[in-house]
């Protein structure tokens, strides 16, 4: 039981840094973002590449490709999901989706369709009641608290993070005081990219590394955000702990229904709590 729950959280953990970009994204700018496919994804292969360029350095190699993902995010938004501020959900929709699809295919083409294997990068384990807990889960657990208290400072103590939470409530209201709210945005949506990286880097060793590996997580975050809640940062921590949970709770004795289990509980809170688009 102890593995599961180890288990759970390290997917409830990979879930929020995923998560957390996409109820930002849409609690300020309505925008659904299928293009965290292509961050998330980019991430891990840029990984992969520095990796074998640095001999094997990860945590140097995990920085840098998150860093590399943060000018491409800033493309995506620039050119593209800027122009679709208050537009229908549909164009959003439409436009990020196409994005991803474009580099899905550009990764096929610079990396080919084979999926690669990643080692654990640490290979050791935590001795805990005579089990052997592995120290990497642990730590990526440790990780997204650490993110979670750490994006909460931000969000309460900043000037940035102040103006991000107002626009949440009321960007029309933020815009009326001759704040622009578009430069803050575009904080928002690299932010949110670069988290989507990390959160990538973070599961490539101990997930399985593919073109399309963006999309059925991205399906799993959705769901994360809305039980927690579109922009609300607390409900999507503890969704994501939650789902997580769930996940690992229903592979242990139904590992076919893991992911299925997920959008079920989302279905049920949708049914008591409708979106408010």
């Amino acid at each position: 039981m102890i593995y599961t729950i180890v288990y759970g959280f390290s997917i409830g953990a990979i879930l929020y840094f995923i998560s957390i970009g996409l109820s930002l994204t849409f609690g300020t700018m309505r925008v659904i973002n299928f293009a965290h496919t292509l961050t998330y994804t980019i991430g891990v292969y840029a990984l992969i590449t520095l990796v074998a360029f640095l001999n094997g350095y990860f945590v140097l190699a995990a920085t840098l490709a998150v860093i590399i993902v943060i000018p491409i995010s800033y493309v995506i938004e620039r050119f593209i999901i800027r122009r679709l501020y208050g537009e229908s959900l549909d164009y959003t929709f439409i436009a990020t989706f196409a994005v991803s699809l474009i580099g899905v295919d550009a990764i096929k083409w610079i990396w080919g369709v084979n999926p690669y294997p990643m080692k654990d990068p640490i290979g050791e384990y935590l001795m805990f009641w005579g089990l052997s807990l592995p120290t990497y889960r642990i730590l990526i657990v440790i990780i997204a608290i650490l993110l979670f208290i750490a994006l909460n400072f931000f969000f309460k103590k900043t000037i940035v993070g102040k103006i991000v939470v107002a626009a949440l409530d009321d960007k029309d209201g933020v815009r009326c005081l001759g704040i622009n709210v578009d430069k803050y945005f575009s904080i928002v949506f690299i932010l949110g990219s670069a988290l989507a990286a990390l959160g990538g880097v973070l599961y490539a060793p101990i997930g399985s590394v593919h073109p399309y590996m963006g999309l059925s997580i991205l399906l799993l975050s959705f769901a994360v955000v809305i039980v927690g809640g579109m922009g609300n940062l607390n409900g999507t921590f503890l969704s994501a702990f939650a789902l997580g949970m769930v996940m690992s709770l229903t592979a242990r004795y139904w590992s076919q229904g893991a992911e299925t289990m997920v959008f079920i509980v989302m279905a049920i809170v949708l049914i008591f709590r409708p979106i408010d688009i």
